[in-house]
């Protein structure tokens, strides 16, 4: 997007409307199906279908919010069985028939992970005593029925011939970290039997069971290191092909769906090798085989029909979008079904980024995506937001992102850091940073920090950061100490990693646990550059009180930081209705600081004359 010479700004309007995100991509019926949450207009998600001939439109209810928050993230909200829609909204499961207007309550309590099974809707059911595998008749008035409980955790139950797989996983882990995968004998309407432990335990995860059309469980599991597909043949389980990544996704939600069978035999697969996405197809007798697609990124939802495979697929030139893959074919046909993007935006020039390599203290190689100015020349010099993503156990993603593509347009490079304990890497650099939060992946920021200095990409006085969540705690951390940032902005942070273990909802404190031990709470007396806090007030991964509490105590010391509380916004600020004003604040949070460092220079110039 140019006018003449001058880069045209992305506004904060378009940023935020292709913003869009699509979510739980799955088959139903003769369609396709998944959750679209439109930040422009009131953030909630919706369930849009694609037919053939027909197009996309929305299936569920206007202004229905299609959402659970199951185990805190939810996962697996709806799914679609002749022209009836089973979802989950706000206070419980919901039903609406085919030809219906109305949702009409099913029962209430805290469902996700929804499977059609024979007959029955399969479902998980979560209380503050545990979780619970549930049933649910398609037909007549409808009943949920107990198959099964635990004081822990539960997801993923997936009928087979006379058999239920599902996962599990205690009260003191995480899914990524111990997850076992369970089969017993079951049908419909009957009970559970004979149950079974096939894998998974206290240094394995054990992930996405499905039952393929030979009748076998497959299951992801990385007890090799990576998370790679297993088969289990009634008798023993092996490995279908060893790739050196990961095959599924970190799993905060339920319901993905990593991988999946194509009718000629073969099974497709989504690939994650650092921040790059690859879709590979394994061949009956082993062998693997790249997919040649536009995409570098892609979500943990393929569904597939026949020899195609829909997916959600982004690259640095095209944000998330919802495109169907012929695989038939020697050079596979794409056919982008939805995409975010409003056509003022179709071919609007964007920053897409390079891939850097730097050396920390230990030895070790930190990766980071930089994204220059937008239409910078090749010694491009600027100033610079180093974005810690929202893990630890994310990733960055190599995808175009428009909230970022809105600073890119105004002058700023951007630059997303991986750092230790990032997806994407194997399960040994996934654990690294257990015990050591708020210290390495800090160092790791301010290494690449360090090293833009060095090259002279930018100044000091000019170099942010930002983040999100656990990311948010830190770039908190990044200026309690002396180092090269100038400013930090933190959105829906963590602040205290002691009071969020208690704080936090039931699914992540074993992760608050772990990741205990390392810089510990963040202290207003150690911060020594200016803040912005940004936090939703119905926060309830990150309770705003938090904030609040080191806003207030950093006022008292005199060094008050710039707070945006957003009313009614959960812990997801980018996706929600006010994330334009997020934006807006943080813009000026840079400016304000550059211009005040500048103002700075002057004095000290004019003194000196």
């Amino acid at each position: 997007m140019r006018l003449g010479d001058r880069i045209a700004e992305v506004s904060v309007g378009d940023a935020v409307s292709a913003s869009v995100s699509y979510d739980q991509l799955r088959t139903g019926d003769d369609g396709l199906y998944w959750l679209e949450t439109r930040p422009d207009v009131d953030g909630s998600a919706t369930v849009t279908r694609w037919r053939p001939g027909e197009g996309q439109r929305d299936f569920s209810p206007v202004g229905f919010d299609i959402a659970n928050g199951l185990h805190a993230y939810g996962g697996g909200s709806f799914a679609v069985v002749e022209g009836t829609l089973w979802c989950v909204g706000g206070d419980g499961l919901y039903r609406r028939r085919r030809h219906g207007d109305a949702l009409e309550l099913v029962s209430h309590g805290s469902f996700g992970d929804l499977t059609i099974g024979d007959g029955e809707l399969l479902a998980v059911r979560e209380s503050e005593q545990g979780d619970e595998l549930v049933t649910v008749s398609l037909t007549g008035a409808p009943q949920v029925r107990i198959l099964a409980s635990s004081r822990g955790f539960l997801g993923a139950p997936r009928p087979g011939p006379g058999l239920l797989a599902w996962t599990a996983w205690g009260e003191r882990d995480m899914p990524w970290d111990a997850c076992e995968v369970w089969v017993a004998s079951y049908s419909p309407r009957g009970s559970v039997e004979g149950v079974v432990r096939l894998a998974g335990g206290t240094d394995e995860s054990a992930v996405e069971p499905r039952w393929g059309p030979d009748g076998a469980l497959y299951f992801v599991s990385d007890r090799s290191g990576w998370w790679n597909l297993y088969r289990w043949d009634g008798l023993e389980v092996g490995a279908v092909a060893p790739i050196a990544g990961e095959c599924t996704a970190e799993p905060w939600e339920l319901g993905y769906a990593s991988y999946g069978f194509l009718d000629d035999g073969r099974i497709v697969v989504a690939v994650q090798e650092g921040p790059r996405h690859r879709l590979v197809v394994i061949e009956p007798d082993g062998a693997i085989r790249p997919v040649d697609l536009p995409y570098t990124s892609i979500k943990p939802y393929l569904a597939v029909q026949g020899t195609t495979v829909a997916l959600i697929g982004a690259s640095p030139t095209a944000a998330p979008q919802v495109a169907l893959i012929d695989l038939a074919d020697v050079v596979p046909q794409v056919e982008v079904l939805a995409r975010p993007e409003h056509a003022g935006l179709e071919g609007a020039r964007v920053s897409t980024p390079t891939e850097l390599s730097v050396r920390v203290a230990s030895g070790r190689e930190v990766l980071a995506l930089v994204y220059p100015p937008t239409g910078a020349a090749a010694d491009w010099r600027a100033p610079v937001i180093v974005r810690a993503h929202p893990g630890p156990t994310a990733s960055c993603l190599l995808r175009l992102d428009w909230q970022a593509q809105f600073f890119t347009s105004r002058g700023f490079a951007v630059v997303d850091v991986d750092y230790l304990g990032s997806t994407g890497y194997g399960r040994m650099f996934r654990e690294s940073l257990y015990g050591r939060w708020g210290l390495d992946d800090v160092d790791d920021c301010a290494a690449v920090a360090v090293h833009l200095l060095s090259a002279g990409r930018t100044v000091l006085g000019q170099v942010f950061i930002r983040g999100a969540s656990a990311g948010g705690y830190t770039a908190l951390h990044a200026v309690a100490q002396d180092g090269p940032f100038a400013a930090a902005t933190a959105v829906s942070a963590i602040v205290d990693p002691d009071r969020w273990a208690q704080t936090v909802p039931r699914f992540q404190r074993a992760h608050a646990m772990r990741l205990r031990g390392g810089a510990g709470r963040v202290r207003a007396a150690a911060v020594q550059r200016p803040l912005l806090l940004i936090h939703g007030t119905a926060d309830e991964v990150a309770v705003v009180e938090d904030a609040r509490e080191l806003a207030e105590e950093l006022t008292s010391l005199g060094t008050a930081p710039e707070v945006l509380l957003l009313a009614d916004v959960g812990h997801y600020v980018a996706s929600s209705r006010r994330a334009g004003a997020a934006l807006e604040a943080e813009l000026a949070h840079y400016r304000s600081v550059m211009a005040g460092a500048a103002n700075d220079q002057r004095g000290l110039h004019s003194g000196q004359r």
